[in-house]
């Protein structure tokens, strides 16, 4: 269900995404680990110390099995205890039972230094959980509104007189409507994960991270600003085709792609301002 869902819905496509993503990151981690093995041997054999920077696999199975019954409570809630429920709760509380359950395997198996050696790419697995229906609606509310007064703010700053009444903008020849088509929720969620993922594997510091993905929301926002700002002058300046022609329906990934490119630029100024510590050394042991 989950999948067909994010096959048919542009505010799920992002799912389609997370398991191949966490697959990925749970790999590269694992060859940065093993990177960082070998240089502690070599400074183990260098300087006699025998403690390497290897993980064990040491099962936690009081950790997993209290995990796995709570799954099992999650999911059995979800299908039998929920009848009066709408789909979409009693799907998204299935999915999260589900991942819980993965991540309770992997606790339950390999055991807590394990897992959070790779914490980020299995909590990330949370991000296949499908946004309940009434959460969605006010995520695309929210975006409605703010991409208008993005919008907005656009047409005033470059002098073309604009009115606000809502989610509609009036500007000389042009009434815009943001619909909830005009949202881009799709592509404010992908900037979002993309910006996780880009968090995750070039920046050390928890706040920075946060930070990174944070700033991805305004600039989610400020992109689909200019979307409409675009199109707009477009159609009144140029040509009204623009209102109905491929940059409106599939333009998204012009704009989508701007948003990279601030996060990208955006996390080059946070990832240079980041204090690097230098690698000390054990003295050598006396001969």
């Amino acid at each position: 269900m989950t999948l067909g869902l994010a096959l048919a819905t542009d505010a799920y496509t992002h799912i389609l995404l997370i398991l191949p993503l966490s697959a990925a990151l749970i790999y590269l981690d694992s060859k940065h680990l093993d990177s960082k093995n070998q240089d502690s041997k070599h400074q183990d054999s260098k300087y006699g110390d025998s403690k390497t920077l290897r993980i064990d696999p040491q099962p936690s199975p009081r950790i997993g099995v209290a995990l796995l019954v709570l799954a099992l409570l999650i999911g059995g809630y979800a299908r039998w205890g929920m009848a009066a429920a709408v789909d979409d709760v009693r799907l998204s509380l299935d999915m999260f039972a589900l991942v819980t359950w993965w991540i309770a395997a992997v606790l339950f198996c390999f055991g807590a230094r394990t897992f959070q050696s790779f914490l980020f790419p299995l909590c990330f697995l949370f991000l296949v959980v499908p946004i309940p229906e009434f959460a969605l609606n006010w995520i695309v509310e929210f975006l409605q509104q703010q991409s208008a007064v993005a919008a907005r703010i656009i047409f005033r700053a470059v002098g073309v007189p604009v009115a606000q009444d809502g989610i509609t903008l009036s500007i000389p020849g042009l009434d815009i409507e943001v619909a909830r088509e005009c949202s881009s929720v799709r592509s404010s969620l992908m900037l979002v994960v993309t910006t996780m993922v880009l968090a995750h594997l070039f920046l050390r510091s928890w706040w920075r991270k946060a930070l990174l993905v944070v700033t991805a929301i305004p600039l989610s926002i400020a992109k689909n600003g200019l979307r409409i700002f675009t199109i707009a002058e477009l159609a009144t300046r140029v040509d009204p085709g623009f209102l109905n022609g491929k940059l409106h329906h599939n333009g998204g990934i012009v704009f989508f792609g701007i948003g990279v490119v601030a996060v990208v630029v955006l996390l080059w100024i946070l990832r240079r301002t980041e204090f690097q510590t230098p690698l000390k050394h054990p003295a050598p042991l006396p001969e």
